[in-house]
C-alpha cells in the first residue's frame, strides 16, 4: 500500500483525491500540506479522511513513510516542493505546469537523477481515450506525413478569476493562458511532433485589467516540412479545444474527425471513402483505457513506483513543453521569432530573466484567499 502526501489543497487537489481514492486498494492518502490555516484539514473533512494535516512541506520530509508526494500548489512553488522532497528520498509527481522556467525545470531534473526517484509531470490529456487514438493514428502514418497543425487552447474565465491571490503576475503564476492552460495542449503537440525549429508569437490581454499576464496569444511553429498554429486563449466561449492535423493523405482530428481526399485529373478534390473507412476502423479496433484523465496518469505513477519502470510521462516531456512556452513568451515579448531549441544564455532561461523582460499588460488589482465553486479541466476528446 503506497502513502500518498497531497501539497496544496486547492481546486485541482480535489481531482487527484478523487483520483486515489478510486485506486484505494494500491494508495492511501497519508499527509495534506497547505500554507493557509485549515485548508488542510477542512479538505480531509470534505473527502472523509483520517490523515496528518501540517501548513508546510518541510514537515513531512522528515517522514519515511510516505511513498509519493504529489505537488498540487501554485506554479511558482513546483520546483522548490518537488526539488526538497526527491532529495528527502520520496517520489514525485507535479502537477503541470512543470516549473515557472527553464532553470527550474533543470534543478528537478538533477534533484531526481541524484536522488535515484521518479518525477512525473501531469499531463492527463495523453490519457485520455481522443488524445490516445490520435496519437496511435499520426505513428500509424495511415493519414501521411503532417503538414499543418491547429492547435486551438480555447478557455473561458471571468474577471475576477485573476482576484485569487496568486494569480495574474509573473512572480508567483509565471505566465498567463499560454503557461497554465495551453500547457495541456502544448504538451499534446510536442508528444506528437516534438519541438519546431523556430516560433513566432504575439502576446495580449484584451479582457482582463486586473492581471499581469496575457489572456491571449497566438503562435506559429515552423517544423522542417511543415507549420503548426496555437492558441492561447481565456476569453473564448464555449471553450471548444481541438487539435487538428492535415496530412498529406488525410485531416485526422480530436474530438475525431477525418478527412481525406484524392486528386481528380485536374487536380481538384475527390472524396477518399476507402481511407477514411480505413482510419475510422483503425481507431474503434483501438483497446479502450481502463482509467482516463487524472486517474489514468496517477494510476500510471503508482505502477511506476510499484515495479521500477519509468512512468510514462517524465520530467523530460514537462522540460520540452515549458521550452516550447518560454520560447512563445521570448519571442511574443521581444516580437522577433525565436530558434529552439533555447540556450541557458536566453533571457528567459531563468526566473528574473522572464520577470525583467516579460511584458506587465496592468497590474493585479485584487488578492483574494480562495474562490469557492467548480472548475473545468479541458475538453472531452
Amino acid at each position: 500500500m503506497l502513502r500518498i502526501a497531497i501539497v496544496g489543497t486547492g481546486s485541482i487537489a480535489h481531482t487527484h483525491a478523487r483520483a486515489y481514492l478510486a485506486l484505494a486498494g494500491r494508495c492511501e492518502i497519508a499527509a495534506l500540506v497547505d500554507i493557509i490555516p485549515g485548508k488542510a484539514k477542512r479538505f480531509m473533512e470534505e473527502f472523509g479522511l483520517d490523515c496528518d494535516t501540517y501548513e508546510n512541506h518541510e514537515d513531512i520530509l522528515g517522514r519515511t513513510d510516505i511513498d509519493l508526494v504529489d505537488v498540487c500548489t501554485p506554479p511558482y512553488v513546483h520546483a522548490e516542493i518537488s526539488i526538497n522532497c526527491l532529495r528527502s528520498g520520496k517520489n514525485v509527481v507535479c502537477e503541470k505546469p512543470m516549473a515557472a522556467s527553464l532553470e527550474e525545470c533543470d534543478e528537478m531534473i538533477r534533484a531526481r537523477d541524484e536522488s535515484g526517484k521518479l518525477l512525473s509531470i501531469i499531463a492527463q490529456n495523453r490519457f485520455r481515450r481522443g488524445i490516445r487514438d490520435l496519437k496511435a493514428l499520426l505513428d500509424s502514418g495511415l493519414a501521411g506525413p503532417v503538414r499543418h497543425a491547429e492547435i486551438d487552447s480555447f478557455w473561458w474565465r471571468g474577471h475576477c478569476y485573476y482576484d485569487l491571490w496568486w494569480r495574474g503576475t509573473w512572480e508567483k503564476e509565471g505566465g498567463g493562458c499560454t503557461l497554465n492552460h495551453a500547457v495541456h495542449h502544448i504538451d499534446m503537440l510536442c508528444w506528437m511532433m516534438g519541438l519546431p525549429e523556430q516560433v513566432t508569437s504575439v502576446l495580449a490581454n484584451t479582457a482582463h485589467d486586473n492581471a499581469e499576464v496575457e489572456d491571449l496569444s497566438v503562435s506559429i511553429l515552423r517544423y522542417p516540412h511543415s507549420l503548426a498554429q496555437i492558441t492561447a486563449s481565456v476569453v473564448h466561449h464555449g471553450e471548444e479545444q481541438k487539435l487538428v492535423f492535415q496530412c498529406e493523405k488525410a485531416k485526422i482530428s480530436a474530438p475525431f474527425d477525418c478527412k481525406a481526399s484524392i486528386a481528380m485529373s485536374n487536380g481538384f478534390p475527390k472524396k477518399n471513402e476507402e481511407l477514411e473507412r480505413e482510419i475510422s476502423d483503425y481507431v474503434k479496433a483501438l483497446p479502450p483505457l481502463e482509467y482516463e484523465g487524472h486517474t489514468g496518469q496517477l494510476e500510471n505513477v503508482l505502477t511506476s513506483i510499484e515495479t521500477g519502470s519509468k512512468p510514462a510521462i517524465g520530467a523530460e516531456d514537462g522540460r520540452r513543453t515549458i521550452e516550447l512556452i518560454t520560447a512563445i513568451y521570448f519571442s511574443g515579448s521581444t516580437q522577433k521569432t525565436v530558434d529552439l531549441p533555447l540556450k541557458k544564455g536566453s533571457p528567459f532561461y531563468t526566473v528574473e530573466g522572464i520577470m525583467k523582460n516579460a511584458p506587465h499588460f496592468y497590474e493585479k488589482t485584487a488578492s483574494v484567499t480562495e474562490l469557492n465553486g467548480e472548475i473545468t479541466v479541458g475538453g472531452n476528446y
